[in-house]
């Protein structure tokens, strides 16, 4: 299985208590219509958001077997966004051979949906009923969420301005057909031992390093990054972590590296196996996104 949701599916009710209490906006549930099949997706609005000002827009895709509706609590945005002011969307992928996906390659050769076309459809849609910043769309995502991200920093880049994968690497078909339309920020953070997506990669998923030294490459980056050793503030959670920064006039390129961690999202509220919690992974994401727009730094 490409990514085994098995606690959030046992702690769906447990779920739904947490969110309750931690935050202030408001959650919707909406639909399109899209390659002749109905696509649904979950939206957060902030309770700043007044359509007044045009705001960020992230995009957070959930793994290979997971849901929207997961994603929304795993990979939570919901306190940053009600500070920041930006509107969250996660998009419901379609079924493929009985399991939840998104259509990147890699465990997915078959698939014939059209999901790249749905985020456009959605970026869309959301901008006509919202006031979105059209410079400041960003997408992130766990797993086969966070492979769908690449594709669209390859594929989607006149609408993206910066991305953030977690445990999520390109797959060789979007490794090979990447045509990014500008400098693109990335930021992913991999978990060494991750037994899903192999951070040296496999036949399914490219290397950590090497999908992220395209990057490099392709933003003019530094060949040689800064380091800098996050705090090991919980001891036992089995793991440490690095900072990568490959500094670029236009973009940078960052990872932080999970020593000893496994397929999870670090920082999560719900602590599947080798989960790190030294730092707050939705955060980080965040700090880095919000410091892009279409034209690069701001």
């Amino acid at each position: 299985m490409r990514f085994n949701f098995l606690l959030l599916s046992l702690v769906t009710a447990l779920t739904m208590r947490y969110a309750a209490g931690c935050s202030t906006g408001k959650i919707a549930d909406a639909n399109l219509v899209h390659g002749g099949i109905q696509r649904t997706y979950k939206l957060y609005i902030p309770l700043l958001y007044d359509g007044r000002e045009q705001v960020p827009l992230l995009i957070n895709l959930h793994g290979y077997t997971s849901t929207a509706e997961e994603q929304l609590y795993y990979g939570d945005f919901r306190a940053i966004a009600d500070t920041a002011n930006f509107i969250v969307v996660c998009p419901q992928g379609t079924v493929y051979e009985g399991q939840t996906h998104w259509n990147t390659g890699g465990w997915t050769p078959n698939s014939t949906v059209d999901d790249l076309g749905f985020v456009a459809a959605l970026i869309d849609k959301l901008a006509s009923e919202y006031k979105i910043d059209p410079k400041r769309i960003y997408a992130t995502g766990m797993s086969n969420g966070g492979e769908m991200s690449y594709l669209l920093a390859c594929k989607l880049g006149d609408k993206i301005a910066a991305i953030a994968s977690v445990g999520g690497a390109m797959t060789p078909e979007t490794f090979g057909a990447c045509n990014p339309a500008h400098a693109m920020p990335v930021l992913h953070i991999h978990g060494t031992q991750d037994d899903v997506v192999p951070y040296n990669g496999d036949a399914t998923a490219t290397g950590i390093m090497k999908g992220l030294g395209y990057w490099v490459n392709f933003n003019a980056c530094a060949a040689l990054p800064t380091q800098a050793a996050v705090p090991n503030i919980s001891p036992n959670d089995g793991s440490t972590v690095e900072h990568f920064t490959y500094q670029g006039d236009k973009a940078n390129v960052e990872h932080f590296k999970v020593n000893g961690g496994g397929h999870a999202w670090p920082g999560a509220a719900y602590d599947l196996p080798g989960t790190n919690q030294d730092f707050n992974a939705s955060l980080e994401i965040w700090k880095f996104l919000c410091r892009y727009d279409l034209d690069g730094l701001r």
